[in-house]
């Protein structure tokens, strides 16, 4: 796997089709690796003639690690927000996006369509806005604006997350810790069959392992503040999608999101539309 140095860290990537294509940018969300991006979608963008860009975030994946900064405690963090006390993550959804921005700028990418999920949604919100002239649009998929009041995940899926694998050392236990997280937090209506969980959980574990960076990625999205407002300044066309009843990040957000980009089209007067669509 090739990797890049980026916001003087190394990244781990992978390219798709003709460098001289029209570039997209995936980031995924808590955890995943690039190879968490199905290969039929990559296949497909490549076919409708896009140049695809994936990288493993800080903290997952083969990119560096945040060990020195330890493991943090998460349920003492969570009362801490409950309690409106500051938090000091290891890093911020601001160094995420100044991550992905050094991605492209080490590809020799001058602009590119940029698509986020679930948190590479809230790192997405913040490159669009914060580098407009690097970005041609911004798709916002299962994500959220931060605004303080929106729902948060279902208590099984909040559960899912933070349950411990019974053998921490045995890939099997690993594996199907993995399985029902994902089938806590996926698709109610279109489930994915048990062996492909598996198998796409046994691929990612063989490639890298991380539990504690994934941690102090859940500590950066916990700390991000609201970007309601952000939003609200992003200048390239920003459509919104979620799922109707996503366990994990509610509809409530996605349409928050739409809402806010709509306001900010509104006032633009812009020709292009957001629209948040279920799924």
């Amino acid at each position: 796997m090739p990797t890049l140095t980026a916001n003087g860290l190394r990244i781990a990537f992978d390219t798709a089709g003709d460098a001289k294509s029209t570039p997209v940018l995936l980031l995924h969300g808590l955890g995943m690796q690039l190879t968490s991006w199905p290969d039929e979608f990559v296949e497909g963008l490549v076919e409708l003639g896009f140049y695809v860009i994936r990288f493993d975030h800080r903290d997952c994946g083969l990119s560096t690690k945040f060990d020195r900064a330890g493991k943090p405690n998460l349920w003492w963090s969570w009362l801490k927000s409950r309690l409106k006390l500051p938090l000091r993550p290891a890093y911020r959804l601001e160094d995420l996006a100044e991550d992905a921005l050094g991605v492209l700028s080490a590809l020799g990418v001058a602009k590119a369509h940029v698509v986020g999920v679930s948190m590479g949604g809230m790192v997405a919100q913040i490159l669009a806005a914060q580098h407009p002239q690097r970005v041609l649009s911004l798709t916002s998929i299962m994500s959220s604006s931060g605004r303080r009041g929106l729902p948060g995940p279902s208590h099984a899926a909040r559960q899912a997350l933070l349950r411990r694998p019974a053998s921490p050392n045995d890939i099997e236990s690993l594996i199907d810790q993995a399985v029902a997280l994902q089938q806590a937090i996926g698709s109610p209506a279109y489930p994915t069959p048990e062996k492909h969980l598996r198998r796409r959980a046994a691929r990612a574990l063989r490639r890298s392992h991380c539990p504690a960076g994934t941690m102090r990625q859940m500590l950066a999205v916990a700390a991000a503040s609201d970007r309601s407002a952000l939003l609200q300044s992003i200048t390239v066309p920003t459509p919104v999608i979620h799922g109707a009843s996503d366990p994990l990040v509610p509809l409530a957000c996605g349409e928050d999101v739409a809402a806010r980009c709509r306001e900010r089209v509104s006032r633009s007067s812009k020709a292009w539309g957001t629209t948040c669509q279920p799924s």
